[in-house]
Formats: structure tokens, sequence, C-alpha cells
């Protein structure tokens, strides 16, 4: 039985916009958040001793990451070189340049000839001889529409023919390989790829349009024995028999996987039979304090409540407040600064709620049976701004239902007897219509 540790989407380098400076180390915070959390997973495959490493691709934000950072992810991928435990790297989507033209970041691993590394830029089979015997691994990297089809064989199809056209591609690519396993020995596919049955994360606004869709049949084969998937931030299991799994990412990017759980495979694997223990990572929290002051008498005080019992202590947080603009000013930035300090960062989004703005009203939903004259009550009780107003407005609504003209034209001002037309512009004149119907302009 081979032991394996798989592991997938680093994105080292990515999220310093959510940490700071470290001024010990004049490193990005998160930086150093991600090479911890990095280091736990290599920790657990050394003290294993697992037997292989299979990472599912996605090591940097973009293919031409900062020499620093790529330093960063040497320092944690060697100590496997130095326990002598074979590591296979697949490239990603973010790996590749120009939609993989040009190479990626990760063949220098292979142009070095590092020991005992293989990198996975191209659909192949790999065989592995590992300390618990040999394993067969195909690979198969980010595939982008032009590395399987040609710009004529896609002229005038819908994005969904195009989608079927690649499948029936990699189809044929993959049985090529598959007709050459060796049955005796276990298979793995490992494979950067969006299946169609798995749920999104953050990939889905970091590679909008420049991927298809993979059906799972291709993938649950009676041939493999475990599908090692990466792409999808979100960890999950898209079948039992073969396991075909996406560990997820090993750390948060952004607040789309603030209630995430970050982690990594453990597998045992045998020809026809694999068991698996998913392993958490302990992460940075990320926490989103959302709060609404437009109900509230003391804004300030409310809010700093809000952030009193409920901060996480050294989270990325971020505060949300719906407030109205005449109660902007009661916030002390200072006092609210001081309060958001336990974060490791914070930022701040006050939304302006107009006090024009139309409430939902229960009272005045669909279906509700009310007289024109309570609903026109029922709407003025939920407006404050209206209260100076409120009781002309209802003599005059009184006029319009009773027809009486006078009744609704002096509370308004309205001490001439206007002709038709000398009626300005946003004048309410007589109509024939019904009462109702002219209750409706005001």
């Amino acid at each position: 039985m081979v032991k394996i540790l798989h592991l997938s989407d680093i994105h080292m380098g990515s999220g310093f916009s959510h940490g700071r400076v470290n001024p010990e180390t004049g490193l990005n915070t998160r930086l150093e958040d991600f090479v911890r959390t990095l280091g736990v997973c290599i920790d657990r495959a050394i003290a294993e001793p697992v037997d292989l490493v299979l990472f599912g691709g996605d090591a940097f934000p973009d293919a031409t990451p900062p020499p620093f950072v790529q330093q960063a992810f040497a320092s944690q991928f060697c100590r496997l070189v130095d326990a002598e435990i074979p590591t296979v790297l697949l490239v990603g989507n973010h790996d590749q340049h120009t939609q993989g033209q040009g190479g990626a970041s990760l063949c220098i691993y292979r142009t070095l000839g590092v020991p005992g590394f293989v990198v996975g830029d191209r659909l192949e089979t790999h065989s592995i001889q590992t300390r618990s015997g040999a394993i067969q691994v195909i690979t198969l990297p980010w595939l982008t529409r032009s590395t399987l089809l040609t710009r004529p064989e896609t002229e005038g199809r819908s994005l969904a023919e195009v989608n079927d056209l690649l499948s029936d591609r990699l189809r044929v690519a993959l049985e090529g390989e598959i007709r050459r396993l060796n049955p005796e020995i276990p298979t793995v596919l490992l494979a950067h790829l969006m299946t169609d049955t798995a749920r999104f994360g953050a990939e889905r606004f970091l590679a909008a349009g420049k991927s298809f869709t993979v059906p799972m049949a291709l993938l649950a084969r009676p041939c493999f024995d475990y599908v090692a998937l990466g792409h999808v931030h979100r960890h999950q299991i898209l079948c039992e028999q073969p396991p075909v799994v996406y560990p997820g990412s090993i750390e948060r990017v952004d607040f789309s996987e603030e209630l995430e759980d970050k982690g990594y495979m453990l597998v045992d694997v045998e020809r026809g039979k694999a068991e698996l223990t998913f392993c958490p990572l302990a992460v940075r929290p990320f926490q989103t304090l959302a709060v609404d002051l437009t109900a509230a008498t003391d804004p300030q005080t409310a809010l700093l409540a809000k952030i009193q019992t409920k901060l996480v202590p050294d989270a990325v947080v971020r505060l949300t407040y719906q407030i109205r603009p005449e109660h902007l000013d009661q916030i002390d930035q200072s006092t609210l600064h001081q309060a958001l300090s336990a974060a490791h960062t914070y930022t701040i989004h006050p939304e302006l709620v107009s006090q024009l703005a139309r409430p939902r009203l229960p009272e005045l939903g669909a279906g509700s049976a009310i007289e024109p004259l309570e609903a026109l009550k029922t709407y003025l009780s939920y407006q404050s701004g209206l209260e100076d107003i409120a009781a002309d407005m209802l003599t005059a609504a009184q006029g319009l239902l009773s027809g009486d003209r006078t009744l609704w034209l002096n509370p308004l001002d309205l001490d001439q007897d206007f002709t038709s037309a000398e009626l300005g512009a946003g004048a309410i004149a007589p109509t024939s219509e019904p009462a109702e119907s002219q209750l409706r302009l005001l």
C-alpha cells in the first residue's frame, strides 16, 4: 500500500492586501502565513513518512512570481528531496504563461533535474518507484481550448458544442494513456480541472472564462484507484468509487473562502482500493462583521458593542455597517480603529442608507387587503423624515378619496383657484380618475 499526501492550490504570494509588513523580516505577513501552512503539510509528509507527494497545481498567483516568493516555495519542497520522498508537481492555470504558451513556472524543477521531482506539464503517465512499491501517475495539467482545438474547428459553434468537442478530444487522448497502464500496479490520475459536479470557490473569479468543464464520467473510471484533483479551492469528495477528491486550497485567498475548511489529503492506495483522510489546517480566520445602524439611536455605541463581542482576535476582518447620512458624523473613526486593533488587518466599509429609500413593508406586500388611507398611514409611520407633513398628506388624501378638491389643495398652500392651463409641472390637477388612482400620485 502506497501512502500519498495530496495537496493543491497553494497560491503562495497572493492576498498581500490582507496582510501587513513584518518589521522583523520585511516580509508580508500573509506570505509568512502561506509558508507556515505549507511547512505544516511538508512536516506531516516527512513525519509519517509518506511514500509520495502529489501537488495538484497553482503554486503561485501567476506564472512570474517574484524571486523571494519562488524561494519561499522551494525552501519547503526541497525538504522532500532531503527526505527522499518522490514528488509530482502538476501545472495549473496560474502556473502557465499566456494560457499554455511559453512553458510554466514549475518547469524549472525539471530543468534543474531536482532528484525525485516530476513536473506534470503534459498529459503523460509516470511510473514512480516508492519505498512501498511502484505506482502509476497520469498527469493532466490545466488544458485550454487552444491546447486541444484549432480556431477553424470552433468557428460557428456554440459554447456547449465547443465544450463537447473538447471533451471528446480529451477522452481520446486519455484513453491512449489508459491502454498503456500496467493493470497490476495502482494508478492515480492527477488533474487540474473543473468538473461538471464541483461546487465553486474563489477560482470562479480567478479563472473566469478560461476553461471548459470536464464530465465526471471521464474521471470516475475503474482503472483509477484515486483521482487527485486541483483547481477548486473548496474541499469536496465528488465520487466514492473511485475517490475523486479536491483537497481545496491550503490557505484562504480572500473573503469568498471565509467559511471554508482548509487542509490536505492523506491517502493509502493499493490496486482496487483507497483509504483517505482529510487533514484540516489551522489557518488564519477571515471574518465579516455586518452591522445595521439605520434604526440605532446611538450608532457609535451599537457599532462598538458589535465589535467588542464578535471580533475574532488576529483575524483578517471586514467591517461593514449601514448608516443614515445624518448619523455618519456620530461615528468617531479613531475610536473605531482602536476597537479593531485586535484584528490582524481590517477594512471598514460604511454604506449610506438614504432616508428617502423605500423600505419593504410587510403590511403593504402583494396579496394584502388594506384600504388606501390605511395604506398611506402605514407608509408614513415608517418614514421618520415625513413627520412634519404627515398630517397634511393624510388630509390631502382624504380630499382625494371624498372628491372634495378644497381639502387636498389647501394643505399644500394652493390657495388660488387655478385653471387647467395655469397648473404648472408637478401640480396635482383634478381629473376624472378614481380617487384611489390619484392617491398613488402622492
